[in-house]
């Protein structure tokens, strides 16, 4: 897991205000970093490797390195990551070969050599990067030495996500924080590559020809068809009854009992059959798979076929769409396109198919009609004069502390929900919409 962790220590005060990349037009993408420019040494450390050999940073001196910090157990940001710094190195054909990929562990309750393994072969990275560990107090130390903060909040790791370009000379060059969006992966790939090649001599060519212009998501209200694993097509968006969506990656295995929890939805979809409840569609991930290759062969192995679709998300704009942020994500959505009810499977568990039931059940009488029915949302109306005055401020700055507050005198008397956010922050981006949802269903 990573959230929006403060990065300190070796960054000091640098901005990313006027920072530019070898492609300008990605300030134009929030869900893209275009990296912070740094010149300063890269401190050493020497961890281990999930071969468990000893790895020194210095024995790296005359590569690129690209040098991320990821927690082994993380089903959000971090496959996110290790995909896009893949992908970077393939970018720039034979001069990859002067790059190096390394990643440090993020996760200080999952410090064994064993987890960066299973890291690796999930995502089958065992042989394209180093990832390393080592004991907590080592980890800390190299932490410390590069702003990382890592630490376990209510029950879940949050770190920064961070991930330094350092040049031939050992020298941090550049700074991304990478962010939670699926769409935005082959774009980070390629921006990690230009600043590699920006490096290497000769600039080599990148090749791609990809924009870096901001992606437009495929919300639920959005139709449309996207290949089935097997053959055939899906077809996602506005229907006559709400669906419930599943969307996970086949590496998630490494941290949940995929297979058995698949084969538990066979039989919801069993029951789902008879009409009375949403038919179940899945969502493969394939941006964040390994390879072409995973998902067939993950669904070859199951004990048997599954009774419900899975698409093939291969371009992340239906995950980030349907404000995916975690893997695997249940979701339930109404005929019109609403966000009725999710489930972040990673951090609360597959539900068994009686609970899920009820949550569906429970989540669908507390719908309002117009959601069920296919309409739109419902308008907020009988709204006091104090909510009426918070419903028409929708979408506006207040601009200072002192207004807030004021505000917040202006509702005493009423239960107030307050969200920190950023706006580079992708999570806090997409919970605009469940808010919006439940201020119009609870008025």
């Amino acid at each position: 897991m990573v959230g929006a962790v403060v990065l300190a220590a070796v960054i000091g005060s640098c901005s990313r205000a006027g920072s530019s990349s070898s492609a300008g037009s990605a300030l134009t993408n929030p869900e893209l970093d275009p990296g912070t420019p740094l010149s300063q040494p890269a401190p050493d450390f020497t961890l281990t490797d999930q071969f468990g050999r000893q790895v020194s940073l210095h024995s790296f001196r005359g590569k690129i390195v690209l040098l991320a910090f990821n927690d082994p157990q993380c089903t959000t940001v971090c496959p996110l990551t290790t995909t896009a710094m893949v992908q970077a190195k393939t970018l720039l054909g034979a001069s990859g070969s002067q790059v190096e990929l390394l990643g440090v562990a993020a996760n200080p309750t999952a410090t064994g050599v064993k987890w960066v393994r299973a890291y690796s072969e999930a995502h089958q990275m065992m042989h394209q990067w180093r990832f390393l560990t080592g004991s907590l107090a080592q980890l800390k130390r190299v932490w410390r030495a590069y702003g990382i903060e890592a630490q376990l909040v209510k029950g879940q790791v949050d770190h920064t996500p961070a991930l330094y370009v350092i040049d031939q000379r050992g020298r941090l060059s550049r700074l991304y924080m990478t962010q939670m969006a699926f769409s935005s992966v082959n774009q980070l790939g390629q921006e990690l590559a230009q600043s590699a090649a920006a490096l290497l001599p000769g600039h080599p060519r990148v090749r791609t020809s990809a924009s870096h212009a901001e992606v437009q998501f495929i919300d639920p209200g959005t139709a449309v068809t996207l290949p089935r694993a097997g053959g055939g097509t899906v077809h996602l968006g506005p229907s006559n009854s709400p669906h419930l969506f599943l969307f996970f990656g086949t590496w998630a295995k490494e941290v949940t009992n995929l297979a058995a929890a698949l084969e538990a939805l066979n039989g919801y979809a069993a029951a789902a059959a008879g009409g009375r409840l949403p038919p179940l569609i899945a969502v493969d991930e394939a941006s964040v798979e390994p390879s072409p290759s995973a998902l067939p062969h993950f669904l070859k192995s199951l004990p048997r076929p599954l009774s419900f679709p899975v698409a093939i998300d291969q371009s992340g704009r239906v995950a980030d769409g349907y404000r995916v942020q975690d893997q695997p994500w249940l979701e339930l959505i109404s005929a019109s396109g609403q966000f009725l009810w999710y489930r972040d499977v990673s951090v609360l568990g597959w539900p068994g198919r009686v609970s899920l039931i009820r949550y569906i059940r429970r989540a669908l009488a507390r719908a309002p009609k117009a959601y069920l029915a296919g309409g739109g949302a419902p308008q907020i109306a009988g709204s006091s004069v104090a909510l009426a005055a918070l419903h028409a401020q929708a979408g506006e700055l207040l601009g200072s502390g002192s207004l807030l507050e004021a505000r917040i005198r202006a509702l005493r008397g009423y239960p107030i929900v307050v969200n920190a956010w950023a706006s580079w922050c992708g999570p806090c981006r997409s919970e605009f919409s469940l808010f919006a949802s439940a201020s119009r269903r609870y008025g």
